[in-house]
């Protein structure tokens, strides 16, 4: 099983997507949408730019 996008609202009535792994943790969550539509496009654009994300490590920088 692959994970899944969720869809909800949160007590504001802002639409806001999560990823789950097929384990059923969350592993990433989306910024707050004001309609259902941005939200699903805020999925789809998380989906078109992240295969073959990069992973930059910033753990070594001042802070």
């Amino acid at each position: 099983m692959t994970g899944k996008y969720l869809i909800s609202r949160d007590e504001t009535g802002t639409f806001r997507f999560a990823l789950v792994a097929a384990n059923g943790q969350t592993v990433a969550v989306g910024e707050g949408f004001a309609t259902k539509a941005a939200c699903v496009n805020g999925i789809e654009s998380v989906r078109r730019i992240s295969p073959d994300a990069t992973v930059e490590d910033h753990t070594h920088l001042p802070v």
